[in-house]
């Protein structure tokens, strides 16, 4: 059975993705930073390390850098929100052997795990070919999105009912925390911190179906200063916890 750590601070996101893991089978150690995930590759052996590009004291770029540093040649796989090919050449320049971005459907991240287990240390290797599956969870769906998709959510577990309502009971659990954040960085001005934040959600957002609420987060993703995305933010989080 293959020992993998998982390094992942948003935790829906690390609850789905713990859950798919774990199903390979496979032994999964848990990180949510940089110091953490340090701390447990340098005192566990793993087949396998699963580095989140964005943590909160950290990029997944750094952390594999000073893994690297270490004399630890360990296969590494990137998982992000960002969907744009310049984002993902860059994780895999950074020697990540795979660069994945979520959502990804349960099958799909066994599949990237088992041939990340099964590959070389060598040179990077290509992203996994996504099937159709992938495209029912694409996240920010066009056009006006819906609060809630069910049929993307459904996707992303399986089909398994009882697992999409314990992933999103848990999302809805750290939505007015999440808000509370990104409105605070937002009087603040911070941008930086706003996309940090931002960009967590809108992992969240993807595994759950959170169409609308993914939708305004990445208008305000885009542009941390435009209050009209703000305001459009905040009423797709109202809509979002009114519809559950």
């Amino acid at each position: 059975m293959p020992r993998l750590l998982l390094v992942e601070d948003d935790p829906t996101s690390r609850s789905f993705l713990l859950a798919a893991a774990s199903a390979l089978p496979a032994e999964v150690d848990v990180a949510g930073t940089v110091a953490d995930a340090l701390t447990l590759a340098a005192t566990d052996t793993h087949d396998a390390w699963l580095i989140d590009a964005n943590l909160p004291d950290g990029s997944g770029i750094e952390l594999l850098a000073r893994l690297r540093a270490q004399g630890l040649d360990t296969p590494a796989l990137a998982h992000t929100a960002e969907r744009e090919r310049e984002s993902l050449d860059a994780l895999r320049a950074a020697g990540f052997l795979l660069a994945l971005s979520k959502p990804v459907t349960a099958a799909n991240w066994r599949a990237a795990i088992r041939s990340l287990v099964a590959a070389p240390v060598v040179a990077p290797s290509p992203p996994p070919r996504p099937t159709p599956a992938d495209d029912d969870i694409e996240p920010c769906a066009s056009g006006r999105p819906v609060v809630w998709n069910t049929r993307a959510a459904l996707a992303a577990v399986g089909g398994n009912v009882g697992n999409a309502d314990a992933l999103r009971g848990l999302f809805l659990g750290e939505l007015p925390q999440a808000r509370d954040g990104i409105v605070l960085a937002a009087r603040r001005g911070d941008a930086p911190a706003m996309r940090s934040l931002l960009h967590k959600l809108r992992a969240g957002c993807g595994f759950v179906g959170a169409d609308r609420l993914c939708a305004a987060a990445a208008s305000l993703h885009a542009a941390p200063e435009s209050e009209p995305a703000l305001h459009r933010f905040l009423a797709a989080i109202d809509a979002t916890l009114a519809a559950a």
